[in-house]
């Protein structure tokens, strides 16, 4: 082993929390969250140690410092906040403490009644030292204090100077930095806007928006329908695709490979004469409509986030202008997606082995930049694990540098790694495999996992029931209690959720074929008319569900998530507080969408921030009813016909002014 640049570094920096990947990746906050930031610090011997926290935002060269207080057991830990879209930078610095380890020994041989005129005047020299290092005003407090210390005709007051608490504060600023230890690599934190962390997203196609059937819809349509949007609740409207469609190889209806006249095609197989990522569909506009239709969007409290799909039809100019870009089969033919046995002819996808990489990446980068100008700022990622980490960690980087406040979903349902590595990256959200957790305990490990070990650091969840490609058999054969049922689990274990509407409002349940998660009549290739009046729609409950995550802060984060235990595996108990526990809420599902359940749950207490034996009320968010509870141990009953669930809002008995007792 070669001697390290300077040995006289006798403190140990170690076991830094939150860093992802021995720091290769950057941990996740939200504008206004604080930072806390524990480690290891310690040194040989019986020397004291201290321990700072650095801090600064990318830009900035200067670090702020902040003291780390010890926890016990050599673990410290300090905090900061963020108040800047974009990158910050922290790291932990530990030093031998000279001064506090003198202080202390001095107080001991003080207390022995043992001669400390020496002492004194090595405590003189260190306070020396540390003038040497200071600024102007602290420097002469210090030399001030050294002289007083060396006093020898004064012992009184030299001790008394040695042991003042404002000398302690003051030499803690001024530590050596030759003999400080800092870890290494700097750890960075990555701060987006609040959407990125809690939002309600509403999919909708806007050639299926019309009000008159058999006819397509476009922008103007889809304004037509923002009211009806914005009064259930949500906050962004989610479009899939709206490029030009190509004509070769058109799929037609439930993925039929021949189209039949009049056929839309899908709007994944982007790409035909009239353009192509930057080329908006003919029938659905013109650039102007859709900035009309983002300002009418803004206007009412929603984002439009756009699909970004990095995949060609065999229409699209980049096959005849790069195809280079492109994979070739053995007899010269471009390389059609597969996913066996499910062939997607009207579909190339991109090579990201091409010799051509960069200028592949650059426009691919620049498909972002495009719809960026145009006002947009989130974006839903079609596929990215089948595109090169390395390309997304580039282009999503160049991206957030310049424009912080854009947010990237991952849809990526695939293997774990995959999943964690896109979110890494730099995906701002991610799909997840809520959509196929069904039973309690598959429900409450698989939340635990995503709230409860590092994930929560980099991944945020955006849970969503089902989607134009998935129809869970849990949907398929439940009705409209697991249609509810599922939508309070989405809207409520996570802060961020998304339906594919109006299928999922209107109780869309059958599967092209029995064990097939894909629909009949899939609106990925035709025209369908929704009638939003019927009376099956689940627009009530959906408005009353994105109306209590609005009214209560603690389903706004996902640090808090407690589950509770219940006799009946049928139902599921669980928790969530607000950041400064001003309001919790308790969640109780009914999986079981054929048959009434009940049981007895045992509630954790302290979770809900509750005293033993104290009367609590329980205000169901969704019907209006309360409830006086007392103690862990409570009944439960639901019915899959009415509501399959509560959401109550726990509040605590407290005295008025007026000296009469009322809940809140």
């Amino acid at each position: 082993m070669p001697r390290p640049a300077d040995g006289r570094k006798r403190v140990v920096v170690e076991s830094v929390e939150p860093q992802i990947d021995a720091g290769r990746f950057p941990v996740k906050r939200i504008v206004g969250d604080t930072v806390r930031v524990e480690a290891d610090v310690f040194a040989d011997g019986h020397d004291h140690v201290a321990a700072r926290l650095l801090f600064r935002y990318c830009d900035v060269p200067q670090w702020t410092t902040v003291p780390m207080q010890p926890l016990g057991n050599d673990r410290w830990r300090g905090e900061f906040s963020v108040s800047r879209l974009g990158e910050y930078l922290y790291t932990v610095s530990g030093v031998i403490d000279h001064f506090d380890t003198w202080r202390s020994d001095l107080e001991m041989r003080i207390a022995a009644g043992q001669d400390i005129a020496v002492d004194l005047l090595n405590g003189a020299q260190l306070v020396e030292e540390a003038a040497a290092r200071a600024g102007r005003d602290d420097a002469d407090a210090l030399r001030r204090w050294a002289a007083q210390i060396r006093n020898e005709e004064k012992p009184e007051a030299a001790q008394a100077a040695a042991l003042d608490p404002a000398l302690a504060a003051t030499m803690a600023h001024y530590p050596d930095p030759a003999l400080e230890t800092c870890c290494e690599p700097e750890l960075r934190v990555s701060v987006d806007r609040e959407k990125a962390r809690y939002s309600a997203w509403y999919e909708m196609f806007p050639r299926s928006a019309a009000m008159e059937p058999g006819r397509r819809g476009t922008f103007r349509d889809v304004e037509a329908r923002l009211d009806y949007v914005a009064g259930l609740g949500f906050d962004v409207l989610y479009l899939p695709p709206i490029h030009p469609i190509g004509r070769s190889f058109r799929k037609g209806r439930n993925n039929a490979e021949t189209a039949a006249p009049g056929d839309p095609g899908s709007p994944w197989a982007i790409g035909s004469e009239e353009g192509g990522h930057t080329a908006i569909h003919p029938e659905l506009g013109t650039l102007e409509d859709f900035h009309h239709l983002l300002q009418a969007a803004a206007a009412r409290g929603l984002e439009l986030a756009l699909d970004i799909a990095f995949q060609c039809s065999p229409d699209h100019p980049w096959v005849r202008e790069h195809p280079q870009w492109f994979k070739h089969r053995a007899d010269g033919s471009i390389q059609y997606a597969e996913n066996p046995p499910k062939k997607y002819q009207d579909i190339y996808p991109l090579d990201f082995e091409s010799a051509d990489w960069l200028a592949l990446w650059d426009a691919l980068r620049d498909v972002f930049l495009f719809w960026i100008e145009q006002g947009v700022r989130i974006f839903r990622v079609d596929n990215p694990h089948t595109k090169a980490f390395p390309f997304w960690e580039w282009c999503l980087g160049e991206i957030k540098r310049d424009f912080p406040d854009a947010l990237f979903l991952s849809e990526a349902f695939t293997r774990p790694r995959v999943m964690q590595r896109l979110a890494r990256l730099g995906f701002s959200q991610s799909y997840t495999y809520f959509t196929w957790r069904n039973t309690k305990q598959e429900i409450a490990e698989y939340s635990t996992e995503l709230t409860q070990t590092p994930l929560r650091e980099y991944l945020r969840p955006n849970l969503w029931p089902s989607t134009p490609d998935i129809l869970p058999e849990a949907l398929q054969i439940g009705g409209r209690a697991a249609f509810l049922a599922r939508l309070v689990l989405a809207a409520t274990l996570g802060p961020s959720y998304g339906i594919y509407g109006p299928a999922f409002e209107l109780g869309e349940h059958e599967p092209l074929r029995a064990g097939s998660e894909e629909y009949l009549q899939s609106e990925k290739y035709e025209l369908r008319h929704w009638n939003l009046d019927a009376p099956e729609s689940l627009a009530g409950a959906i408005t009353s569900v994105n109306r209590a995550r609005r009214e209560n802060a603690a389903l706004h984060a996902n640090h808090n998530l407690h589950f509770h235990a219940t006799d009946n595996p049928s139902l599921i108990a669980y928790s969530k507080s607000s950041f400064d526990a001003s309001n919790t809420v308790l969640v109780v599902v009914n999986l079981d969408a054929a048959h009434t359940q009940a049981g007895w749950i045992n509630l954790e207490l302290d979770a809900l921030r509750l005293r033993p034996g104290e009367t609590f009320q329980l205000w169901d968010q969704l019907s209006g009813a309360r409830f006086l509870w007392q103690g862990p141990r409570n009944y439960i009953e639901l019915s899959p016909e009415k509501m399959p669930a509560h959401l109550f809002r726990v509040l605590r008995r407290v005295r008025s002014e007026k000296d009469f007792d009322y809940y809140q």
